[in-house]
């Protein structure tokens, strides 16, 4: 046979083998300098995505919303003192030097609006220097705390805490990336001046731009240390089961190196490609190299697994291998494919880096599947292994473990059944939740600052609507700018809003101000005329940099509202969209309707869409697998049988995530197509031993049952160990999407062993409709055939 031949022609001349596997392996990582991270989280959304189109849409008719947001809390609990204020007067200054500072917004600058006979004056809420009186700074206080563009925004209500709100403008950079790293850089250092400077205040550093940034953290920490973390586990876990399988510490060495090698190569081999392809570094892709390394080990086990039990059996080292070769091939080749199904199958994602995740894993899955043929028994030939014959004499528990399902089992059956259906009863108790505020792990400094700053003052969560009066100088529409109103009020009055920033509040008070403060008055301008007057004279009276650019768009034909909401969960804010929208239908002109959009409205429609997407996506791979493995089972019937046993691990994965947690969200739903190619493998392996046992050495049914766990069992079970701590390593990412997709990947794995172990083995003897008899051979190879991999 051809592949006889060349797994002859690989063991025969291992070094060419090794230098040609280097060579491409070279070649490919030669593009790893050219590596991207990304650190926009546009990057989770496609070009094409209507939510993002919005966005863009809203972005650039007024000024944009990137913001670094500097929160101050003096110690002495109160805002309104002459030193806090001289602070933030300090900090509102010098803020404009940050770089890419287009904006910049506090109390202390609010420009506050006085009328002195028929004049229109217009000056910072608190001059310099800070006024020291109580009764000057009473009157800033009184104003401050009953102002609505200032209250719950840039000062909390009980004047406890004060915020510095600085709008950055990236749109003529080409490069976002770095100019996001060098203001987070220079805020950072500014924020570290302050706390020498004022050690009388604490000081929280927040806002789109540092969250940004923090994406980029996340995937750096992930690949700086889980990764690593992740090898080490799976070294030590080689290293024990190769010393255990030989008994010798000399071919626990070799065999780890091997496998190290075989890791390393997969992982440089999928990144370059990554590079090449044109595929940035984004958390969900960060975490790739961990996946391929876990992955390669399978292939690696089953090979070297049998080639100590032919050494053992008193076969040279050629020999051993070129069986090792010929009786794993189909199987690990088989296993490979169906992992690859089930990671292409993230393809069908909504979000891009969930897809590139996918295709880049996919690509290591396939490099580590030829590496493993190719260049593992290269590496064999050349390394030393002290493996005796004889020596080793295993199967021992796996025949128990055997014994012990094929007697009981219909208890056991029922047992697992019963807990299958318990367990995936609770998937429903899962409710799609991103919360975006929260995608960051508490130990994170982002998510620190974030959640004090929330609790205190106000957030970053958002949700806004540009309102058209479709006509040039519309603004001063008294009944558009009724309609604003009316939505506004209607906005401030749901449960989810902490702040509605709006044009008409500055018209209103405008409209008071210039009635001598008459509280009567703090209403719209019933004349057009009227009210562009107003907005002219505030115009003109505005300082550079604070003018209406944020609300108004350049023709004064619409104006921008924006609620900050109290979180952004994904059903608060997909609520309150829903909600605003059918007020807009309902109470307002059709040609005023906005959707609304914002990073938040983003991602929460992001995450309902990628798991229905996902769940298709799944749901072809299972087809496209089952149909694989009935041609190469040759049976349409093992085929459709192979459907169960890798459609219960998700399913119960799910069940106990809605019993234990009961949110998912935009990482956990990747997961079902992730795993789907990964417990495959148990059942390939498994059922693959099984028939062979039937078909080939004519075993009866329960015989063949403890075929499969004899040749199987053992490699299954300690492939679920490294499967399971590598996994489970990403519950330790700082990115909560990458947390909880391992920490559930991990516990799939973990069920799908349970379910191949004691659930499939009583349901093939149920379907074969025979029942158990004693043992009555005891297994060993015979014939020209060698065993097969653990």
């Amino acid at each position: 046979m051809l592949l006889d031949r060349i797994n002859h022609a690989i063991v025969r001349h291992p070094l060419l083998v090794i230098l040609a596997c280097l060579l491409c392996v070279a070649a490919l990582a030669s593009a790893l300098p050219r590596t991207q991270i990304t650190t926009d989280f546009e990057e989770f959304f496609p070009d094409q995505d209507e939510n993002l189109v919005a966005y863009h849409g809203l972005q650039s008719t007024y000024t944009n919303v990137d913001n670094v947001f500097i929160a101050v809390a003096p110690k002495s609990g109160n805002v309104f003192s002459a030193e806090t204020l001289s602070i933030l007067q300090d900090i509102t200054e010098q803020a404009w030097q940050l770089p890419y500072s287009q904006r910049v917004d506090s109390i202390t600058n609010f420009q506050h609006t006085i009328a002195e006979d028929d004049d229109l004056l217009v000056e910072d809420l608190v001059t310099a220097p800070a006024p020291n009186s109580p009764e000057k700074l009473a009157g800033i206080r009184q104003i401050a705390v009953n102002e609505p563009q200032l209250v719950n925004r840039l000062i909390s209500p009980d004047a406890k805490m004060a915020g510095i709100n600085v709008i950055v403008n990236f749109h003529q950079e080409a490069d976002k990336g770095a100019a996001i790293k060098l203001v987070v850089k220079s805020t950072r250092e500014f924020v570290k001046s302050l706390k020498t400077k004022y050690p009388q205040a604490d000081f929280y550093l927040v806002g789109k731009v540092m969250s940004n940034n923090a994406f980029k953290e996340a995937t750096l920490y992930d690949m700086k240390n889980l990764v690593p973390l992740a090898l080490l586990v799976a070294l030590v876990c080689i290293a024990g089961f190769m010393f255990v399988a030989s008994g010798s510490i000399l071919t626990s060495l070799s065999g780890t190196f091997a496998t190290l090698v075989i890791i390393v190569t997969s992982v440089l081999a999928a990144m370059g490609a990554m590079v090449f392809i044109g595929i940035s570094v984004s958390p969900p892709v960060a975490n790739a190299p961990t996946m391929i390394l876990t992955l390669a080990i399978a292939d690696c086990m089953h090979l070297l697994a049998t080639y100590f039990q032919n050494r053992q059996a008193g076969q040279d080292k050629r020999a051993a291998m070129e069986n090792s070769l010929h009786l794993n091939y189909q199987p690990v080749m088989l296993t490979s494919l169906t992992t690859i199904i089930g990671f292409l199958s993230l393809n069908f994602s909504a979000s891009p880096p969930f897809r590139d995740l996918g295709n880049v894993v996919a690509v290591g899955v396939f490099a580590a599947w030829v590496f493993s043929v190719v260049l593992l028994p290269a590496l064999v030939m050349v390394l030393p292994f002290d493996i005796k014959p004889g020596k080793q004499k295993s199967g021992g528990n796996n025949d128990w473990l055997a014994n012990f399902v094929i007697k009981r089992r219909l208890p056991i059956f029922i047992i697992t059944g019963a807990a299958v259906l318990f367990s995936t009863s609770f998937i429903f108790n899962n409710r799609l939740n991103d919360v975006w505020a929260e995608y960051f792990d508490t130990r994170t400094e982002i998510r620190q600052h974030a959640d004090y700053v929330r609790y205190h003052l106000t957030t970053n969560n958002t949700i806004s609507y540009s309102l058209d009066s479709q006509e040039e100088g519309g603004i001063s529409n008294p009944a558009f700018l009724q309609t604003v109103e009316q939505f506004s009020d209607w906005l401030s009055a749901q449960p989810e809003v902490l702040h509605v920033t709006t044009y008409t509040d500055i018209m209103k008070r405008l409209n008071k101000t210039m009635h001598n403060d008459d509280p009567a008055w703090y209403k719209i301008p019933d004349q057009r005329e009227l009210a562009a007057q107003y907005l002219l004279l505030y115009e003109f009276s505005l300082p550079f940099g604070l003018d209406l650019n944020n609300l108004l768009n350049s023709s004064k034909s619409s104006t921008r509202i924006t609620a900050t909401v109290r979180d952004s969960s994904t059903d608060s804010i997909l609520s309150l969209q829903r909600r605003s929208q059918d007020w807009m239908k309902e109470h307002a002109p059709k040609s005023l309707y906005h959707p609304g959009t914002s990073s938040d409205i983003m991602f929460a429609h992001m995450g309902y869409s990628n798991i229905r997407s996902m769940l298709e996506g799944a749901f072809i791979a299972l087809r496209i697998i089952s149909v694989v493995l009935g041609f190469a089972l040759r049976s349409l019937k093992f085929g459709l049988i192979s459907l169960v046993p890798n459609l219960i691990p998700a399913a119960v994965g799910f069940g106990i995530w809605g019993l234990t947690v009961g949110q998912i969200g935009l990482g956990l739903s990747a997961v079902a197509g992730m795993t789907l190619g990964i417990v495959v493998d148990y059942t390939v392996h498994f059922i693959s031993k099984y028939l062979r046992a039937k078909r080939e050495q004519n075993l009866s049914e329960p015989d063949a049952i403890r075929y499969a766990f004899r040749t199987v069992g053992t490699a299954l079970f300690v492939t679920t160990i490294i499967l399971t701590a590598n996994f489970g390593v990403l519950a330790f990412s700082d990115f909560r999407l990458s947390a909880d997709m391992g920490l559930l990947t991990a516990i799939t794995i973990v069920v799908a062993l349970i379910i191949d172990f004691f659930f499939l083995p009583p349901l093939l003897m149920f379907l074969a409709g025979k029942k158990p008899t004693t043992v009555t051979q005891t297994l060993t190879e015979t014939g020209s055939s060698a065993p097969e991999s653990l």
